[in-house]
């Protein structure tokens, strides 16, 4: 039979990145990663105001780059044979639209606008607007967050939608409808010209939209304008049903067949978020929770209908019918920091690099920069290499993971990290321990939800940069969650699950499960938990709750 080939394409927070796959065996013919420019810049971003924003021009560029690199990776011929395209993102990442469907960031009049454009996911400027939404939830004769954990995440679509719309005038004149990056992409390509034309990701819209059959969709009118009469209209003018990913959308239109040198024949399939994919090409099974370790984390399962019934899971990110796997129901949660805090613990460290070496008339700029360079790189190998030498006994300095606010469980974006135990012979390995250790036990917070709201949990699997290249990072988490972590042996894990839904999606297999079985990577690694560090982890998990209690409920109450 003669070998066909699929793209996988996943959009990450500062990258794209496109592999090209065989769909008989999940060999990957070639590989291109693409930093967004706009973003490399930091341009329409505030940290301090807790703004990412995110110009489509930069998800286009990429797209269009990187297929065509990866293309000429490949054997000749290659492209001739590739029948689908899949796309993953991260989420929420809504943008607002006019009536064709077009971000109004790429409109001229809006092109320079911030809040025109794609919302990242860790923007956490709507934290106003989730505390009023969970507010009226409880009020209100529906539950409409029941099936998102029973709380509301600034993180998410309704939230940056209204943020925005009270923010910005000449948004609210022009915003006709809001559409998703996973829905956008695949309607790109497929040449949609109608935003009532696009078809929505159960995945997205059902984790955080507050869609759900069971109350027809999306909620109310009544509910929308009493939350905030801006919002009047959009639920009208936005959809009533979703579909999973394993569906096709359409065919590459002739424009985009011609950009990305592929055939108007390429199956389009339906767009879904980073870590539901990423879950899928770890090859996610009913109790195996897929931890995807990132600059933050999230945590995904799968279960029958028959273990779950009608039970709600409390204080995730939701529990939706097919947002990973057709036919089951999958669960989210995660940290809203994870991989971030070490880069935030680096950048303190780079300061005396950079502001202070970094101007220094000792050497020539040439051997500066490349000395500085150097130096920020080294630093976290050679913090985990310290770190890790560190009795477990002198552990004595303990942080929460709460930098970026709390995802889950329980999402509570307001809260912010604390670190204590410090002492004047506290180093920075220590300190970096107690950051591995609280993103650890972040972990670890989640996992004990999941068991005591009747969720099992047998196995664990690992994915990401972070699972592949820190074994101090993963040798921890193994301690503190007392379980054996394998580590999926690709780092482009999510990628690989749109490439799997893509080869679904054309027909190659019935399911996703046939192209799991088929396509899977396999695993590099396998961590276990060493018995002592688990006793002594098990204690100073119990000062992580202790310290997380008297921050949530004391300083930031």
């Amino acid at each position: 039979m003669e070998d066909k080939f699929v793209i996988g394409f996943e959009y990450g927070s500062d990258s794209a990145r496109a592999l090209v796959v065989n769909t008989r065996n999940g060999e990957t013919l070639g590989t291109s990663v693409k930093f967004y420019p706009r973003w490399k810049m930091g341009l329409y971003c505030n940290p301090k105001l807790n703004q990412y924003r995110q110009h489509p021009m930069d998800y286009l560029e990429v797209l269009e780059d990187s297929v065509r690199e990866v293309l000429s990776k490949c054997p000749p011929g290659t492209a001739e044979k590739v029948i689908g395209i899949a796309f993953d993102t991260t989420g929420s990442t809504p943008v607002f639209t006019d009536e064709t469907g077009t971000p109004l960031s790429l409109l001229p009049e809006f092109f320079e606008n911030p809040n025109a454009m794609f919302i990242l996911w860790k923007d956490h400027t709507a934290v106003k607007e989730a505390a009023e939404i969970n507010k009226l939830c409880k009020e209100w004769d529906v539950d409409y967050v029941a099936y998102e954990g029973g709380v509301y995440s600034s993180e998410w679509f309704w939230a940056k939608a209204l943020h925005i719309l009270r923010e910005d005038e000449e948004i609210r004149k022009a915003a006709y409808s809001i559409v998703e990056h996973c829905e956008w992409l695949p309607a790109i390509l497929t040449g949609v010209t109608s935003s009532k034309d696009i078809v929505r990701s159960r995945c997205a819209e059902g984790h955080k939209a507050m869609w759900h059959p069971k109350w027809g969709g999306l909620p109310s009118e009544e509910f929308l304008t009493t939350l905030d009469p801006l919002l009047a209209g959009f639920r009208d003018r936005l959809f009533t049903d979703t579909e999973t990913a394993d569906k096709p959308v359409g065919k590459l239109c002739p424009e985009w067949a011609a950009r990305l040198g592929l055939s108007t024949e390429v199956v389009v399939a339906g767009g879904a978020y980073d870590c539901h994919m990423g879950a899928v090409g770890a090859g996610v099974t009913p109790h195996t929770l897929v931890s995807v370790i990132g600059t933050s984390t999230c945590d995904i399962m799968v279960a029958p209908y028959k273990e779950v019934g009608h039970r709600l899971i409390k204080g995730i990110c939701g529990q939706v019918d097919g947002s990973v796997i057709p036919g089951m129901v999958g669960f989210e949660a995660g940290q809203s920091a994870f991989g971030d805090i070490y880069a935030w613990f680096k950048r303190v460290l780079e300061f005396p690099l950079k502001q202070i070496l970094g101007k220094t008339e000792l050497i020539d700029f040439n051997t500066r920069a490349a000395i500085i360079d150097e130096a920020c790189e080294q630093i976290i190998p050679a913090l985990s290499a310290e770190a890790e030498k560190i009795p477990l006994s002198e552990s004595t300095v303990i942080a929460t993971d709460w930098m970026n606010g709390r995802r889950s469980p329980n999402a509570n974006q307001m809260l912010q990290g604390t670190i204590t135990g410090i002492t004047l012979g506290t180093s920075a390995p220590k300190i970096f321990r107690a950051l591995v250790e609280a993103t650890a036990f972040g972990t670890k917070a989640i996992v004990d939800h999941f068991i005591n709201e009747g969720v099992r949990i047998d196995n664990v699997i690992g994915i990401g940069g972070i699972a592949l290249k820190s074994p101090f990072v993963m040798q921890t988490l193994s301690d503190v969650l007392n379980k054996p972590i394998k580590v999926c042996n690709t780092d482009q894990a999510c990628a690989l699950g749109a490439a799997m839904f893509a080869a679904t999606a054309a027909g190659i297999y019935n399911k996703v499960e046939d192209a799991i079985d088929a396509m899977n990577s396999g695993f590099a690694k396998e961590y276990i938990p060493n018995a002592e560090n688990t006793e002594i982890y098990a204690r100073i998990y119990e000062k992580y709750i202790k310290v997380g209690q008297f921050t949530e409920k004391k300083l930031f109450n």
